[in-house]
């Protein structure tokens, strides 16, 4: 892949590819099917006033029924049928009012898309392993995209996929989270990542933002948007989304280089024996979550967290959840409670290196940050190119990625963030040299209204009501 030397949001000298046209006439020809399997050259800034051309080539085959998506009949979706869903949600998006949402999938596909994606996220660990070795034949060739908060912006999920080319054999994706909320098209940016996850599960790997709860969903519209498109069945849906969101994975572990998570890093749980009567019967285990001194957690406490949580506690025993879907960078020193937030911690530059160093990693990759929460984080850069460099460290990098560009969708400010998207790309043999691909917003976006009051809600996920969230300890 070519790249040019680019400026980097904390002022390094950065791998990044050169720009593409920054008009795409589609998001994917006819021969789909056999670009899926050959790299894709990506843009760093791309837009589009055309939906999907469809597998078969019309460019409007949806006037009739027939434009209704159907599950596989022996139960197994197929390329050909991932990219049809694409081009129809896309298609729907731009032409039928939210309510007609169920003449494209009917709540029956719904009921088996996301039951077989279920099944599948809820048998993985919390920490899933994408393991890839240069040295051998099945990992020299691969690379793996790394993709951070997306919040319903379905068109620039799109543009994304296309530009970095669509998961195949030799291209792994890893998504960190915050698939729904805020933007207009949460549920079919959400069930477009599950079909891609049932068809390729060892190569598409989805990770649990925390937006993926109860509660966010709750207060930023994707609740209320399944509502609306699936009116008196809206419940039911909205019952099996949440039931996927407790399935999905806490963290990944690339090539046992590269870490990534929504949040990032997490706490220790001490846990103590108390004394009691005698009799292994009569023995109490303390855990004190709420000491003096703060610790960061390991690995193995990570892969023994209760992640099946409508909404990650806050208090309690459970915390490791809560801390890796909500904490976030700093650049004071140690880990603190993150008061902002209300919820998870804040760790600085020198636990950075402790984690890296403790688990012989180069790159922590998290996301959780768009524009309008870094505006108001002393010490840190902005968004404005879809990532930044927080920490550098001895053992390596700390980086924050946010892909959706121009976010949010709705926006109360006068002026727009206008803020790009970015990817990441990890390539051997190491898998831990970053390639940045900052990307626009598509433009013009399709009109939508919103599903909450944008003009009222908090900017950025700040002083939560915990009272309002299910702590489930």
């Amino acid at each position: 892949m070519s790249s040019s030397s680019s400026p980097s949001p904390n002022g390094a000298s950065l791998s990044s590819p050169p720009p593409a046209s920054p008009h795409d006439d589609s998001f994917f020809s006819p021969s789909a099917e056999t670009a899926a399997a050959t790299p894709a050259t990506p843009a760093t800034a791309a837009t589009t006033t055309t939906f999907f051309t469809p597998v078969g080539g019309d460019p409007s085959p949806f006037s009739s029924p027939e434009a209704q998506i159907s599950w596989p009949a022996d139960g197994s979706p197929t390329l050909s049928w991932v990219l049809d869903l694409m081009s129809k949600f896309d298609w729907a998006s731009r032409n039928l009012p939210p309510t007609d949402f169920p003449t494209v999938l009917p709540v029956e596909v719904f009921d088996r898309l996301v039951l077989t994606a279920s099944k599948i996220l809820h048998k993985e660990p919390n920490l899933v392993r994408v393991d890839l070795d240069a040295d051998d034949d099945s990992g020299k060739d691969c690379r793996v995209v790394v993709v951070g908060d997306v919040h319903g912006q379905l068109h620039d999920v799109l543009h994304l996929l296309n530009s970095a080319g669509f998961p195949s054999e030799n291209r792994f994706f890893v998504f960190n989270g915050d698939y729904v909320d805020r933007g207009a098209w949460g549920l079919e940016t959400f069930l477009l990542l599950l079909a891609w996850k049932v068809f390729m599960p060892e190569r598409v790997f989805l990770l649990r933002g925390n937006h993926e709860s109860k509660y966010c969903t709750s207060v930023y519209g994707f609740e209320q948007e399944v509502l609306t498109k699936y009116g008196d069945r809206g419940k039911h849906v909205y019952r099996k989304c949440l039931g996927c969101f407790e399935g999905l994975p806490l963290a990944s572990l690339i090539a046992g280089r590269v870490y990534t998570a929504h949040g990032g890093l997490f706490r220790s749980i001490p846990v103590t024996p108390s004394k009691r009567s005698k009799g292994k019967k009569n023995r109490r285990i303390n855990s004190n979550p709420e000491v003096s001194t703060l610790s960061l957690g390991s690995l193995e406490e990570l892969s023994k967290a209760r992640r099946s949580v409508l909404d990650p506690p806050w208090e309690g025993l459970n915390l490791i959840p809560g801390d890796v879907l909500w904490s976030d960078p700093s650049m004071t020193p140690g880990l603190s409670p993150n008061t902002e937030r209300g919820i998870g911690l804040l760790w600085g530059p020198d636990r950075t290196e402790e984690f890296l160093k403790r688990y012989q990693l180069k790159l922590i990759i998290r996301s959780h940050e768009g524009p309008d929460a870094r505006e108001k984080r002393d010490g840190l850069a902005g968004m404005d190119e879809g990532y930044t460099i927080d920490h550098v460290v001895e053992s390596g990098r700390l980086i924050t990625l946010f892909s959706a560009p121009d976010y949010p969708q709705f926006q109360a400010t006068q002026e727009r963030y206008n803020n790009k998207g970015a990817y990441i790309i990890l390539e051997p043999p190491n898998f831990d040299n970053p390639t940045f691909n900052s990307f626009e917003a598509v433009t013009p976006r399709p009109k939508a209204n919103p599903y909450y009051d944008y003009q009222d809600v908090i900017d950025s996920d700040e002083e939560l009501d915990l009272a309002a969230m299910v702590s489930e300890t």
